[in-house]
């Protein structure tokens, strides 16, 4: 079956019309990806699932890793990075992260002519040098992989131990020859198309009918998000950037320092007056952009005050919505850490999931001047809103949307499977954050549920679709359960750790904008 050649044509040169029959396999870092280098994504996991200190220890092993690789072997350099970034940590951790943080990086670093290739084939089959758990959700769930096959990593009660298992050991050189045969079986038929990138992705090319090398590039241009088989509208994970080594070195020095300057930034938005958190937050280096006519405060005398409506980035919305208008407005909340409840600068008052309940409480609210809600019920990251709920639409007729956007450089102000105490904090360690707060106009009374009778899932459908078009995101009918089913296999209520079964979302729908 093997090929005497060892010299492979270009993947440019692969005609991907009519392979709808055909069988792919691909090898993964240089090839399916952009990166030849796997270290990101073991620093992701190392971070995620141990934090700054697993990080520290992966980047100090990452040069004896990089000597191994040059002076010994592939494996030996690879071995040392599992080992780094697995050794001692939970299973289910890692499964975790490779489902929720790692498919948001991968997914942006996708090879073009390599995908051009392998999503024209019928069955689609990857052998990395990757660990299995590692890449496995991303390849079948985002890809449609239908085999993967990857180093496989042991594990002793619940931890994986940070060797390789098995006798197949690291997939490189004729270990991947050797799976491949495996798993085409005797007799069984040798795949159409091998794609590789590096002298040891030759022997399990020369198995294929035809194998084509991914040839490196100083730049290579990802395959567009608007391109991808499959939109990623939820994502975790604490870092914004992919942590090459020399970022990951500068996450780790700026970590301490962040932290000091979070807790300075939280203390000035908790204890000076609201009127001059504005100020004090652009001389700390957080950036808050006012735009649009915020409506006045009510007036005294006033039946009910304006209800504002927000798309929700961050557990910070009302915080920033506050200092916009240079006065406290209380917020409901759904589920906040009481951490957050504590260093909170303005009232913070607790949905108790009980609708009548609610919208009692929230009537009495608004009987006291404004109110933020975000009906959303969670944050999403992505440029996508998710379902309204339309319960505020019944309580009154004065309600003034708000498009909130924000942009963070080093790490994310929310999670779904952390500590959600911590928010508040990684959100102000970023160096330079920036909120954006745009007031639309307030919502006409003929289109309100009081005065115009409209229906209130009408009026909370509008107020959606208004706040996407202001912020050019998506409509999608997602609500909060889709998103902690995704991420984190339960149901988001604080303190609530029940598992579902699975942590599959449900199909993606957009709605009409």
């Amino acid at each position: 079956m093997a090929a005497k050649s060892k010299t492979f044509p270009p993947v440019e040169d692969c005609p991907s019309i009519g392979r709808e029959n055909d069988t792919v396999v691909a090898d993964m870092d240089g090839t399916l990806l952009c990166g030849r280098s796997s270290f990101p994504y073991f620093a992701l996991i190392a971070f995620e699932v141990g934090g700054v200190l697993r990080l520290l220890f992966l980047l100090l092993a990452s040069p004896f890793a990089a000597a191994l690789y040059y002076l010994i072997s592939e494996s030996a350099g690879i071995q040392v990075l599992i080992f780094a970034a697995f050794a001692g940590a939970r299973v289910a951790d890692i499964e975790s992260v490779a489902r929720a943080v790692l498919p948001k990086f991968y997914s942006g670093d996708l090879h073009p002519d390599t995908w051009r290739v392998f999503s024209s084939c019928g069955r689609r089959w990857v052998l990395t040098a990757n660990p299995r758990i590692m890449v496995e959700p991303f390849l079948k769930e985002f890809l449609g992989a239908d085999v993967v096959m990857g180093t496989e990593v042991g594990a002793v009660r619940g931890r994986a131990t940070g060797f390789v298992k098995g006798p197949a050991g690291v997939l490189v050189g004729m270990n991947k020859a050797d799976a491949l045969l495996a798993a085409v079986g005797d007799g069984g038929a040798v795949p159409e198309i091998g794609l590789g990138d590096r002298k040891t992705d030759h022997p399990f090319m020369q198995l294929c009918k035809e194998g084509y090398i991914v040839p490196p590039k100083s730049e290579v241009k990802p395959v567009p998000v608007d391109k991808l088989p499959k939109p990623i509208v939820f994502h975790d994970g604490r870092l914004v950037q992919k942590p090459t080594p020399l970022t990951a070195l500068f996450i780790i020095l700026w970590i301490p320092v962040g932290f000091l300057l979070a807790c300075v930034r939280i203390a000035a938005g908790s204890l000076l007056p609201m009127p001059l958190v504005y100020h004090a937050f652009w001389a700390l280096g957080v950036r808050v952009h006012v735009k649009g006519n915020p409506p006045p405060s009510a007036k005294s005398g006033e039946q009910t005050g304006v209800l504002f409506i927000c798309s929700h980035r961050t557990l910070l919305d009302p915080i920033f919505l506050s200092t916009a208008l240079r006065r406290p407005i209380p917020a409901v909340t759904y589920s906040l850490s009481r951490l957050s409840e504590l260093i909170s600068p303005i009232k913070t008052v607790r949905l108790s999931r009980d609708r009548a309940a609610d919208a009692g409480m929230i009537k009495k609210l608004l009987e006291d001047g404004g109110l933020v809600i975000c009906p959303e019920g969670t944050t999403c990251r992505e440029p996508f809103l998710l379902r309204f709920s339309a319960l505020f639409a019944e309580l009154t007729d004065e309600l003034v949307p708000v498009a909130m956007s924000n942009r963070m450089s080093m790490f994310h102000g929310t999670t779904a499977r952390g500590w959600k105490g911590m928010d508040p904090f990684y959100f102000f360690m970023n160096p330079s954050p920036v909120y954006d707060v745009r007031f639309l106009k307030k919502l006409p009374y003929d289109l309100t549920c009081g005065a115009g009778g409209k229906s209130s899932h009408d009026v909370a459908n509008y107020i959606q679709r208004a706040i996407a078009a202001t912020l050019s995101y998506e409509c999608t009918s997602f609500t909060r359960k889709d998103k902690y089913r995704a991420l984190a296999g339960n149901d988001g209520i604080v303190g609530d750790h029940k598992k579902v079964a699975n942590g599959n979302m449900s199909p993606f729908k957009v709605m009409g904008c």
